[in-house]
């Protein structure tokens, strides 16, 4: 029996030395040997002090008191200590004890707990303040810990989750916490439905492993629709950015059928080589997003791209907006002069949309450019080089108008080196419903509302028309439809689209629209417009006709005026 309470005392961290009532030392177990640096063999049997320098054991003896907590130093090394008196039954002092160890290894211990405890703060800090929402359950599956995130995201407080399964929160879909628990192996990405308003989610979980045991599992939740914001805000800056230059890539042409994918592959290659460019295609064929994409898929996407519209600039006018022009060449000509388009695109691309209407004396310079690669400024004498790729667009048969003598044939040659043909919309009927999608989404945006699709027949009375204004025709009329749906309709069904006349027969050319539809409520935007159209023509009229006065008075360039005289149709 005291063989084996000598090995428990020899076993213990704390070092003891007890004595005898006069102050023999009888107990001097391992851990006092280490930290007095005496063995027990030559403390045993001796006076206490002579072996512990400054021992307090005889006070202990001779006053009865114990001593509790008390620092001191050993030598080199501080330790603390207890110190308490041994009585018989009748209360006598029959002998003393003391407990002591090395205090650095208590300060390093209370170090390592405020550690510890300061990193909990941390992470509690961390856990409840992070927008993601966070779950914890056990092993059993049941829930420990959630975040405020987590109550945010899937409407439900700590009271339905901490002690329940982890299928609490699920609307639809499995728990990735119990797949976590059976497999021991993490799940990322997986989509689900939480809570109440079933709110789409993606969740990351991971088990909790401790010394070799799974001990529970912890998800982490992200809220699909503030994932989606996100990606849409960064499309937004993207758009905002795509807008300064050119706005399409081939991307965004909509189709599969084998005659526009053809064009696309064609102006594919013709993005790879520098060459001239001409876009040939009824007008809202989509021509100026196959030159956008050109550019945005060559070496020059990050220069410039500037788009001309020759047939909303005046003959007066085309030669000194496309080359620029010296200070006095004109009356009304600015001082030092006024670079033109050419130079404004010098190092990028210059498209020249209905290019068939430049007037003969225009047509004689733009040849010299693509010819030399240089111009002069009108009433200018200097030559001024330039490197510009061209890309040019028509809706005319040029071939006929060099026949009427209206085009140059030198220039035609000169443009049509790569001829890419666009496809009207009739000779491609099959991607109406995918361009009919496109629409709808982009006008669910504009206008608010939530149409989801369109009915088969719907499609098959659209693909039943010859569509004479092509793509930007059918986007007309989907907005059309949409604003003649109901507000909680989601499918375009066949009485929301206006009314054709003769809809099948083959080259007829039927009414637009029902007049039903001048009764339709305009939008914000109808009602700006046809107020900025209203004005414009006001100006003009006061102005006696004089674009030049009418712009200025307006505040606006010559050329956005007439701009807005294409667009709303002002003769």
């Amino acid at each position: 029996m005291e063989r084996d309470i000598e090995l428990i005392l020899d076993s213990t961290h704390d070092a003891m030395i007890a004595v005898n009532s006069d102050g023999i030392i009888t107990l001097f177990n391992k851990a006092a040997e280490k930290l007095t640096g005496t063995d027990a063999e030559e403390a045993l049997g001796k006076y206490v002090a002579d072996v512990v320098i400054d021992t307090r054991l005889p006070y202990v003896l001779e006053t009865g008191v114990s001593e509790l907590n008390r620092q001191q130093n050993l030598g080199s090394i501080k330790i603390i200590t207890n110190r308490m008196p041994v009585k018989d039954k009748e209360g006598r002092i029959i002998g003393a004890i003391a407990v002591f160890r090395d205090i650095t290894e208590v300060i390093e211990l209370a170090e390592e707990i405020t550690n510890l405890n300061e990193m909990q703060s941390m992470l509690a800090a961390i856990f409840y303040a992070t927008q993601d929402a966070i779950s914890v359950v056990d092993q059993n599956g049941l829930g420990v810990m959630i975040n405020p995130a987590y109550t945010r995201i899937t409407g439900l407080p700590e009271k339905d989750v901490i002690g329940k399964p982890a299928t609490v929160d699920i609307a639809e879909g499995e728990s990735i916490h119990m797949k976590v628990i059976k497999t021991k192996k993490p799940v990322k990405g997986a989509l689900m439905k939480v809570g109440p308003a079933h709110k789409e989610v993606l969740v990351n979980a991971a088990p909790i492993i401790v010394d070799g045991e799974l001990r529970g599992s912890v998800g982490v939740i992200h809220d699909m629709s503030e994932i989606t914001k996100l990606s849409d805000e960064l499309k937004n800056a993207k758009d905002i950015i795509r807008s300064l230059e050119a706005k399409y890539t081939f991307e965004d042409i909509i189709g599969k059928d084998p005659l526009l994918l053809a064009a696309i592959e064609k102006a594919r290659k013709a993005a790879e080589i520098p060459i001239t460019v001409l876009l040939r295609g009824e007008s809202g064929t989509g021509k100026e997003i196959f030159a956008h994409s050109i550019h945005n898929a060559s070496e020059r996407k990050y220069r410039k791209f500037v788009r001309v519209n020759c047939s909303a600039i005046p003959e007066t006018l085309l030669e000194s907006e496309l080359f620029g022009y010296e200070e006095g060449a004109f009356t009304g000509a600015r001082k030092g002069g006024r670079k033109g388009l050419f130079e404004e695109a010098n190092g990028g691309t210059i498209f020249l949309d209905e290019i068939g209407e430049i007037p003969p004396g225009t047509q004689s310079k733009l040849l010299r450019v693509l010819q030399e690669r240089e111009f002069v400024r009108v009433g200018g004498i200097k030559s001024i080089s330039i490197d510009v790729r061209v890309i040019t667009a028509t809706n005319v048969d040029l071939e006929t108008a060099i026949d009427s003598g209206r085009f140059r044939a030198d220039l035609y040659y000169r443009l049509n080196v790569l001829p890419i043909k666009i496809p009207p919309l009739r000779m491609r009927r099959g991607d109406i419903y995918d361009l009919s999608i496109f629409f709808i989404k982009k006008f669910n945006q504009q206008y608010g509302r939530n149409v989801q699709d369109i009915s088969q027949q719907a499609v098959q009375k659209l693909q039943g028309y010859n569509w004479p204004g092509n793509v930007r025709e059918l986007e007309n009329f989907i907005g059309r439809a949409i604003i003649n749906m109901k507000i909680n309709d989601t499918i375009i069904q066949e009485n929301h689209l206006p009314q054709f006349e003769r809809l099948a027969e083959k080259g007829e050319m039927p009414v637009a629209y029902n007049e039903s539809y001048e009764n339709m409520p305009l939008t914000l935007e109808d009602i700006i417009e046809q107020a900025e159209k209203r004005y414009i023509v006001q100006v003009i009229r006061e102005c006696n006709n004089n674009k030049t006065k009418a712009a200025r008075l307006m505040g606006i360039s010559l050329r956005s005026l007439y701009y807005k005289l294409e667009k709303y149709g002002i003769d």
